[in-house]
């Protein structure tokens, strides 16, 4: 209901300015739940981290061109600081290891446990020393209550390594994630946010190219099939570029308990179209389970907002 009540408030006061926000938001709910299709299908066919490199070197590339061409003033010593920590947390390991854990769990699993990076930030808040309320705990028992709903259908699964190494790589990813939003809370610097996310893909693309090298998991780019080139191409458009624009410009001009509702509802897109292109698993325990852990998710920002 507060979210309704926001909503409708703010449709009140801004009835001519409201509409590219909304649309803005709309877009970076379907398309990013949509980029977890795309990465699925594109790691079934070539290595997930080389799949990332490409992706944020391509992705960078487009931001860069354009300040570039406009000369824009570069970051000073803090703001580099920053870009430098933020591309390890936000693509090296966050996208990186999500991207890598979907090769061996469904797009819509991985989409969920994606989603429960406030939970982490709770939970090192806690560690902190910081005051939890009473909403934000009751959050997280009801978000464990909804996980374990939906891993009864995965129960079997566990038994195979890949599965849970998947797991653990999807996990990691939304605790660096947390790491990451912390960070930005903490240390604001004032950066043009597309020129910082451009340079931050450049620098994580770089270092992920390197680790796939030395590595030797990657391959040559005439082996990669048309399919992994098709889903890079989906990523990068649709993942990196149009709906990072879309979702600052959500974020700048939208109550952030509004900018936020893409966060519950990319993990039903990705469920919805797992199921439909993939078959994958869209059993009745996954769904209210899901929905479960979104309602916890709500009550643990709801939570962190009044904080």
């Amino acid at each position: 209901m507060a979210y309704f009540s926001v909503f409708h408030d703010y449709i009140t006061k801004k009835k001519d300015a409201i509409g590219l926000p909304i649309l803005a938001l709309c877009w970076c709910c379907f398309f990013w739940g949509t980029t977890w299709i795309a990465s699925k299908e594109g790691v079934k066919h070539m290595p997930a981290l080389q799949l990332v490199a490409i992706r944020q070197i391509l992705g960078g590339s487009v931001f860069l061109l354009y300040f570039l061409i406009t000369k824009a003033p570069w970051p000073n010593k803090r703001q580099w600081r920053n870009i430098l920590i933020l591309s390890v947390l936000n693509f090296m390991l966050s996208n990186g290891l999500s991207t890598w854990g979907v090769k061996y769990i469904s797009s819509g699993l991985g989409a969920i446990i994606g989603s429960i990076f406030p939970l982490w930030i709770v939970i090192i808040s806690f560690f902190r020393g910081e005051k939890i309320s009473w909403r934000a705990t009751l959050g997280l028992v009801v978000c464990f209550l909804g996980i374990c709903v939906v891993f009864y259908d995965y129960l079997n699964d566990f038994l195979n390594p890949e599965f849970q190494f998947g797991i653990i790589l999807s996990i990691i990813a939304t605790f660096t994630w947390a790491l990451s939003t912390i960070y930005i809370k903490e240390n604001n610097t004032n950066f043009n946010p597309y020129f910082n996310i451009g340079l931050q893909m450049l620098i994580s693309s770089t270092v992920m190219f390197s680790v796939c090298e030395i590595s030797g998991i990657s391959i040559p780019f005439n082996e990669i099939p048309a399919i992994s080139w098709w889903s890079i191409i989906y990523l990068v458009i649709f993942g990196s570029v149009l709906t990072f624009i879309a979702f600052i410009y959500a974020l700048e001009h939208l109550p952030r308990e509004i900018s936020s509702l893409y966060a519950y509802i990319n993990p039903m897109v990705a469920l919805f179209f797992g199921y439909l292109l993939f078959n994958e698993s869209l059993s009745t325990a996954i769904i209210i389970g899901g929905l479960i852990t979104l309602f916890g998710l709500f009550m643990v920002n709801k939570a962190l907002k009044r904080k």
